[in-house]
């Protein structure tokens, strides 16, 4: 491979701060990984199965509650592993055209939180359905989840929930409002769950739920992101002459700003903001 080329997939994955390039990078990185190791399996004659063994046994989560305090860790890697290559390609798909919409109105911070906490949520949303379904108790010690569906749905949702009417253009069906492609991607997950895939399913609507609520709850004013995110260190300065003028309220002008953006955005779509109200929104995405 052109040294070029790898230099710039490396600093695009890891060096360029892109959430979106993070996780397809990461979650293409380990499933080429995984899917080498089972061919190696495979040409020594000991089959490939052993490798989806290995990765359901360590990697997956499981719908077993007593199987988690020896596998907590789960929670987060079993978003990073895939069981076949449609299966990562077209979540990656869905985090590339969404993600970019995501972060033309938010921060990276807050990518990275709806990205792994919608995860969580499906997982969690996952075990408790094998619980509270009696259809799914039997299968209890041997069902596990596996990819990052759950992640990317809250990805969709979010957006969507954000910028309900934004259009993008799609084959075969020309432009669809966001409102609609989550709205059938949640429909589909319904009624899949009566599928082979009932718990990757349930876990989509687990995602879906976290995206919508995320976004429900920012519009109020509170960004749940925020909690791990460093508060800055007081400083004393003296001898500075207080100033009214220079006191306002910087943030909540900022916010009510951005409100009324979003709202035109909801009525009338991105492509209607002027370039002032485009800079504003690009501007608070980097605080």
């Amino acid at each position: 491979m052109n040294n070029g080329l790898l230099e710039d997939l490396k600093y695009k994955v890891f060096r360029s701060g892109n959430p979106i390039f993070l996780y397809i990078g990461l979650n293409a990185i380990i499933f080429i990984i995984t899917a080498l190791l089972g061919v190696l399996l495979f040409l020594s004659g000991n089959g490939s199965g052993g490798v989806a063994a290995f990765v359901g046994e360590y990697f997956a989560f499981p719908a077993d509650v007593s199987a988690l305090p020896m596998r907590f860790y789960t929670l987060l890697t079993y978003m990073f592993f895939h069981d076949n290559f449609f299966h990562v390609l077209f979540n990656m798909l869905w985090v590339y055209w969404l993600g970019q919409i995501f972060m033309n109105f938010l921060n990276t911070r807050q990518f990275h939180f709806v990205y792994l906490a919608g995860g969580i949520c499906g997982a969690l949303i996952f075990t408790a359905a094998f619980y509270a379904f009696p259809v799914f108790r039997p299968s209890i010690p041997a069902a596990y989840l596996i990819g990052s569906s759950a992640a990317v749905v809250a990805i969709v949702v979010a957006t969507a929930t954000l910028v309900p009417d934004y259009e993008i253009r799609m084959l075969f069906l020309g432009n669809v409002k966001l409102k609609y492609l989550a709205l059938a991607y949640v429909l589909l997950s319904l009624i899949g769950v009566g599928s082979a895939n009932a718990g990757g399913n349930i876990a989509h609507i687990g995602g879906a739920l976290f995206g919508f609520i995320y976004i429900r709850v920012l519009r109020g004013g509170t960004d749940w992101s925020n909690l791990f995110k460093k508060k800055p260190k007081l400083k004393v300065v003296k001898n500075k002459a207080y100033n009214p003028s220079s006191s306002k309220t910087g943030s909540a002008i900022a916010q009510s700003e951005i409100d009324a953006i979003l709202d035109k955005i909801s009525k009338s779509g991105y492509d209607k903001l002027s370039k002032e109200e485009k800079e504003t929104l690009f501007k608070a995405s980097n605080h």
